[in-house]
């Protein structure tokens, strides 16, 4: 009964028990695949909340491992997140004061109030309110979040950015910037070339992943030419471990950040709710909601701990890791591994990696996302089932995901939600055209 138990609280027991010889390469494939993802995401997301860089991917490395022994879902990647960072950056700074120590100390303290009121609700058993999300609605939603992320990622494929909010906006400001002449040839060719070698090695199946070899490719090809200067690059990486940061706290922090820890809390279960379900039902698997609820909690609470801030589900990492070839959380905790070892080892390598490479990652990820066939069979069903998932789809995209103006979970998101890190290093090209993001991630903020 114990061992039962233990193993219902502790998913990552029966994983391991359970670990097939015949997951390991994809495991591991798809783990190198993701890292090149989650290191420029966790990046700019700490830039976005304020922070700096290395809280970005303390809050991926430390979640990441938790969820990967406490979590129901074997596909789930979690980490920062667009629609979070603005509320943590609004919840920290006013108290921080322009003190960079006292900010993550606060980020960590919201993080472990997040994760407790998350692990109490899991405890209580209300995951029941993923019931509520119908397929109409997960169909809906997935596909407006698929046209938000692809649409938020147009201009670092082109080499430029937009300060936008709404994505008609967005889209308005991208046909600008193309017309005004705003385009980077050499980030163009990069990102359309990664494009197009992610598709063709996709559609042709070969041992290679498309995504890996679009990385590594542009990389190769970035630093052998010397581009770096020339086009935006995610910048090289921050050095150092994660490490407890909750120093000169005091109670009434902790009653400045009751409300938007309840608000992020009710964020993040809600986007992860939706993304366990539809991964899980893709995979012909089913995950507890209050399980996930918990697990949610526990990650929020180690994260915290070490330095990291609150996160959720990942909705542009997730089909990332999928498309890899993911079978279990092994792939994430080989993401996180690798963060540690290229932290460590080789932090400035991601000085050659080009934004436009990352983008067109994305975009096919998000592409994956689209399930056209399943708005289809709604349509012949039922005309109502047809109708609420066009209007979770219109909701989406006129109101927001979740909250209002998130533009999905990717690097690239509006003016609150660009990441100076996405579209950054450009060099002495930058400091020419004041409007773009110039090379801001090379030394933490002071």
């Amino acid at each position: 009964m114990a061992g039962k138990l233990l193993r219902g609280w502790v998913p990552g027991i029966d994983t391991a028990l359970g670990y097939r010889r015949a997951w390991l390469v994809p495991d591991l494939r798809a783990g190198v695949v993701l890292t090149t993802l989650l290191i420029p995401v966790g990046i700019g997301y700490a830039e976005v909340a304020g922070l700096p860089p290395e809280a970005g991917l303390y809050a991926t490395i430390i979640p990441v491992l938790a969820y990967a022994i406490f979590g129901p879902s074997r596909i789930l990647v979690l980490g920062p997140d667009s629609a979070l960072a603005p509320i943590i950056a609004v919840a920290i700074l006013p108290l921080a004061l322009g003190d960079t120590a006292r900010a993550v100390a606060l980020a960590g303290l919201l993080a472990i109030m997040v994760g407790l009121i998350l692990l109490v609700g899991g405890l209580l058993r209300l995951g029941f309110v993923t019931d509520l999300l119908s397929k109409p609605i997960r169909v809906g939603y997935l596909n407006a979040l698929a046209l938000l992320v692809i649409i938020s990622q147009v201009p670092a494929l082109l080499g430029f950015s937009v300060d936008a909010e709404s994505p008609f906006e967005r889209v308005v400001a991208i046909v600008g910037g193309i017309t005004g002449g705003e385009v980077d040839e050499t980030a163009m060719l990069i990102g359309l070339g990664s494009l197009l070698v992610i598709i063709v090695l996709s559609w042709r199946k070969t041992r290679i992943p498309g995504v890996l070899a679009a990385v590594v490719g542009a990389t190769a090809l970035t630093a052998i030419f010397g581009l770096e200067n020339e086009l935006p690059v995610v910048g090289a990486l921050p050095q150092g471990l994660p490490a407890p940061a909750l120093g000169g706290l005091q109670w009434s922090d902790v009653a400045g950040l009751v409300l938007p820890a309840f608000g992020i809390s009710l964020i993040a279960f809600a986007d992860t709710a939706v993304l366990s379900r539809t991964f899980a039902a893709r995979r012909g698997e089913s995950v507890d909601g209050s399980q996930e609820m918990s697990a949610i909690g526990l990650s929020n609470i180690a994260g915290g701990l070490l330095g990291g801030f609150p996160i959720s589900a990942s909705s542009s990492r997730t089909p990332v890791a999928e498309r890899a070839g993911a079978r279990t959380q092994l792939t994430s905790v080989v993401g996180a591994l690798l963060i540690v070892v290229f932290m460590l080892l080789a932090p400035g390598l991601t000085g050659y990696l080009p934004s436009a490479a990352i983008a067109a990652v994305v975009i096919v990820a998000a592409a994956g996302l689209v399930d056209a066939k399943g708005f289809l069979a709604l349509v012949r069903m039922s005309r109502v089932d047809a109708l609420l998932s066009l209007a979770a789809f219109v909701g989406v995209l006129v109101v927001g995901v979740i909250q209002g103006s998130r533009g999905g979970d990717h690097p690239v998101a509006g003016r609150l939600r660009q990441p100076r890190m996405a579209t950054l290093s450009r060099g002495t090209r930058a400091r020419a055209r004041p409007a773009r993001l110039s090379r801001s991630v090379q030394t933490p903020r002071g």
